[in-house]
């Protein structure tokens, strides 16, 4: 039988989804080989890692254990990668610090995993050769880092505001080669990051009432943004951030 027309598809793609042991990434990850992608993940837990393998579907899958932190680590993960198409910079971690905490003991440690980790990785997949031509590029950043300013968030706001900016400079730099780099900027998501810290149940409720839609996002409502960005149904979109909050920011 005839395959429908599908825009949204990965058909014959390679896509590497960094931060996929968890949260966004793992279900992104998921999401990508439903829709037809052969899918890298990379992620510093294995066991993790062997969870989220299982539950891909299709074959040619691969699955690499990396810190993009460490040096030596990240070289090694890009010289074992084949050329991709699509790459998901997903990879990331949050704190809450009031701004006369916010030393540089606290800073380093979340400007090392949330932007300085994702732009040198694609600073290699460029200079190594490793990304197709035409390919899609999605860092995954945050409300955060775009117009939602919180107390205590100073730290992981700035990390995410440097994160998309980057993106729009790599947009531009790299549309001669038709490279397209985009961001997905979540609102709250119902992942490991938000469950089982201080805040407490109580607490999250009150806050879901400041949505529009009266929820937090689940993974799959960020993956399949995700989805578009990397499909030949965004071919005309890049150097853009695309807000997937419930309507937190209207």
């Amino acid at each position: 039988m005839e395959k429908r027309y599908n825009p949204f598809s990965l058909d014959n793609r390679t896509v590497l989804v960094t931060g996929a042991s968890s949260g966004i990434g793992r279900t992104t990850a998921i999401e990508c080989s439903r829709m037809g992608a052969r899918v890298i993940i990379t992620g510093r837990d294995q066991a993790r890692l062997d969870s989220v393998s299982q539950e891909l579907e299709g074959e040619g899958h691969l699955s690499l254990t990396a810190d993009l932190t460490q040096e030596d680590q990240l070289n090694q993960l890009i010289e074992q990668l084949p050329v991709v198409d699509g790459v998901v910079l997903c990879a990331g971690q949050g704190t809450v610090v009031p701004f006369k905490m916010a030393d540089r003991k606290k800073l380093d440690p979340i400007f090392e995993i949330n932007y300085f980790a994702p732009v040198e990785l694609l600073r290699l997949l460029l200079k190594k050769k490793k990304l197709a031509p035409a390919a899609s590029v999605v860092f995954v950043s945050s409300i955060g880092g775009v117009d939602s300013i919180t107390i205590g968030n100073s730290i992981y706001g700035a990390s995410k505001a440097a994160l998309n900016s980057a993106m729009r400079f790599c947009a531009l730099e790299l549309s001669p080669k038709k490279i397209r780099v985009n961001s997905v900027c979540p609102g709250m998501v119902n992942t490991r990051l938000i469950q089982g810290g201080a805040v407490s149940e109580e607490q999250h409720q009150a806050d879901m009432l400041k949505y529009p839609l009266k929820r937090y996002g689940e993974p799959e409502d960020i993956a399949h943004g995700i989805i578009y960005l990397l499909s030949n149904a965004s071919s005309w979109v890049t150097g853009h951030s695309l807000v997937i909050d419930g309507g937190y920011t209207i």
